[in-house]
């Protein structure tokens, strides 16, 4: 019998649907461990209770140090990401990529690195482009590259930034791709094993915390920009895309992940502005009430004034606020 096969699954929006038809068209006794994650950030998931029982299947959210085993659906956990090993699955707290935890791409470069061409990344509906990074990592290593056809997804951005980055094995309509996983399972390849690849070596190095600084010298070059989890500075890449940040700390963005964290950051700074305002406004009001009545009507008009010029800087603030 040929040797088992990693198949790892990344998907976002429109992904639990799209999980649950491959789930159910994906026989419980192929020969292969399969790996999930789906963006669900630190929100309560029952995708495991979802895929439970659909053509066999045993769906989980495992523990750390969990064995793997051919017949179950390891679903990473909310805000954990999922690691596999040769023979287990790890869980880890550790710094967020894409601004997401669970992220696609900590998942597919350690299969990659574990089980090399007897690894096989799957790309499906999902938005941005979390899993890109990722699936070419697993391409590095010898392994099998399926990105579902962008026609067919309900969102088709992650597939469609995949496909423009990876020269990938299959584009496949979703109903194919589970028939193409068994024949996949089922074969032998008769290349040479394929040795880990460096740079990924070198980016699960940085995951993992272990000589950041010297990784991230060998991989890209400082950048002018910080980083929005940690205010850290931003590494750029040297890849040939897509266009990616790393920092000391080891959070790491696509350039169009950081754009979405970036605009978040820019939003929340915003309203914490308005606020600082409205409190400054409410604080000199209060003073020129209390210069009033103790006589000083000359400092109470300057109160006013100043409040109400703080006013007019909250109210504008406030269309920018709405504007974006």
């Amino acid at each position: 019998m040929a040797l088992p096969h990693a198949i790892v699954i990344g998907a976002s929006a429109g992904g639990v649907a799209a999980l649950l038809e491959l789930a159910a068209q994906l026989p419980a006794d192929i020969n292969a461990v399969v790996g999930v994650v789906l963006h669900v950030g630190t929100q309560h998931s029952i995708l495991p209770e979802l895929l439970s029982g659909r053509n066999g299947w045993r769906a989980v959210h495992p523990v750390d140090g969990e064995r793997l085993a051919p017949g179950a659906v390891y679903v990473a956990p909310p805000d954990h990401h999922m690691l596999f090993t040769a023979d287990a699955v790890r869980l880890s707290r550790g710094p967020r990529e894409n601004h997401a935890r669970p992220a696609v791409d900590p998942l597919f470069r350690s299969a990659a690195l574990q089980w090399r061409e007897r690894s096989i990344g799957v790309i499906l509906t999902g938005d941005l482009d979390d899993g890109t990074a990722g699936l070419a990592a697993v391409k590095a290593c010898g392994g099998t590259t399926i990105v579902q056809d962008p026609a067919t997804a309900f969102e088709p951005a992650m597939p469609a930034h995949a496909l423009s980055s990876v020269s990938v094995d299959h584009c496949l309509p979703l109903a194919e791709i589970a028939p193409a996983l068994v024949l996949l399972a089922g074969s032998e390849r008769k290349a040479a094993p394929v040795p880990p690849d460096p740079h990924v070596q070198r980016e699960h190095a940085i995951f993992e915390g272990h000589h950041r600084m010297e990784n991230l010298s060998a991989l890209g070059t400082p950048s002018t920009l910080t980083c929005p989890d940690c205010s850290g500075g931003l590494w750029e890449m040297k890849d040939a895309g897509p266009l990616r940040y790393r920092c000391r700390n080891g959070h790491a963005f696509t350039a169009l992940s950081l754009g979405d964290a970036q605009a978040g950051v820019a939003e929340h700074a915003l309203w914490a502005g308005m606020r600082a305002l409205h409190e400054r406004e409410l604080l000199l009001r209060r003073l020129a009430t209390v210069a009033q009545a103790t006589g000083d009507k000359a400092q109470a008009e300057i109160g006013r004034r100043e409040a109400d010029r703080v006013r007019a800087q909250a109210e504008q603030l406030g269309r920018l606020v709405g504007q974006g």
